[in-house]
């Protein structure tokens, strides 16, 4: 039983997408009463994937409706990701699948996350974006990871098992 409860744990925990460590943030405007609207920096690592690390710079709205988080941030966000060890893929990887997700209003909107995997540049691709449940935003950032060799063996992962 506890078996059966240990594996179903790890299955939903590789179903969620990651959670972001805050890297450091900087004030943009000033705002008298509440906080300063600003730009924040985190890092995520892929849920899926070992040896990826991805970077996102987005915006976080300030002032009193900011601070009692009833404000919506901006659709402004950008990624880099980056390959930082031996690349490893422990489940199969789905098209357009999401590895990150924050809320960015109170209610309706999110931004995310989602990888694609690229087999003929042997490529994993994060593309970031906005949405809401009634209409999204067009604004977007991506950065692809080239699956390399990693330490003195150099040797190349196998290729994931992929669902397009």
């Amino acid at each position: 039983m506890k078996r059966l409860l240990l594996a179903a744990g790890a299955a939903m925990a590789l179903a969620l997408p990651a959670l972001a460590d805050e890297i450091g943030e900087v004030s943009t405007v000033f705002k008298l009463l509440g906080a300063n609207h600003k730009i924040v920096v985190e890092a995520f690592d892929d849920p899926k994937v070992d040896g990826v690390a991805c970077f996102l710079s987005r915006a976080k709205t300030g002032g009193i409706r900011g601070s009692l988080g009833l404000a919506e941030d901006t659709a402004d966000a950008s990624i880099t990701c980056r390959q930082t060890g031996p690349i490893s893929y422990r489940d199969e990887l789905e098209a357009g699948e999401g590895v990150f997700q924050q809320r960015t209003s109170i209610l309706f909107k999110k931004l995310q996350v989602v990888r694609f995997y690229d087999p003929a540049r042997n490529a994993l691709v994060y593309l970031s974006y906005s949405d809401k449940i009634i209409e999204g935003s067009p604004k977007n950032s991506l950065s692809a990871v080239v699956v390399a060799p990693w330490g003195p063996e150099g040797e190349l992962p196998e290729p994931p098992v992929y669902d397009d």
